[in-house]
């Protein structure tokens, strides 16, 4: 960290506290992400997921899309991973699941995935003071607007009291 004029805020990077979060809020994270045959290869490959509709394109060419499909839990990850910096970068204590995770469209190397996020619950913890526990729902779109994937995260969120306790 470095020193800042007098005067000049020092503002660091952080999702929400749980005390921000409301339901009912959309959250949409911006810039997407293009993906590309070489992103689906490497995932492929780094999570033994030999499948040839991700990695082979002369086979997929002859299965029913024609091409390769991004592998469905690159998609999972990427939309996911695209609301840390907005949502619970800093301020995540764990992950504690995801549920009802739909694939209705696939996603082609050249498409751009788009996520947006919606709060749909919110309570402190009973177990666990100075936490609170969110669930949020996760859409992703492609660029022509068309859901490709959807997934409901519960995560446990720390509490402004906390951050205050600590500093």
């Amino acid at each position: 960290m470095t020193d800042t004029p007098a005067g000049a805020p020092d503002i660091v990077q952080r999702g929400l506290w749980f005390e921000e979060f409301a339901v009912g809020a959309r959250y949409r994270h911006r810039p997407g992400r293009t993906v590309t045959q070489a992103d689906n290869v490497l995932f492929s490959g780094l999570t033994m997921n030999a499948q040839a509709l991700h990695v082979d394109e002369a086979y997929a060419a002859t299965q029913p899309f024609g091409r390769p499909l991004i592998n469905s839990m690159w998609t999972l990850a990427t939309m996911i991973g695209s609301s840390v910096a907005q949502l619970t970068q800093g301020t995540l204590v764990a992950q504690l699941g995801l549920t009802d995770i739909t694939f209705p469209a696939p996603l082609f190397p050249g498409d751009t995935l788009y996520t947006d996020t919606e709060i749909t619950g919110a309570r402190s913890s009973a177990s666990r003071a100075g936490q609170g526990i969110v669930t949020m729902r996760h859409t992703g779109r492609n660029q022509h607007g068309e859901v490709v994937a959807t997934a409901t995260r519960t995560a446990l969120i720390w509490s402004r009291d906390h951050e205050e306790a600590t500093t």
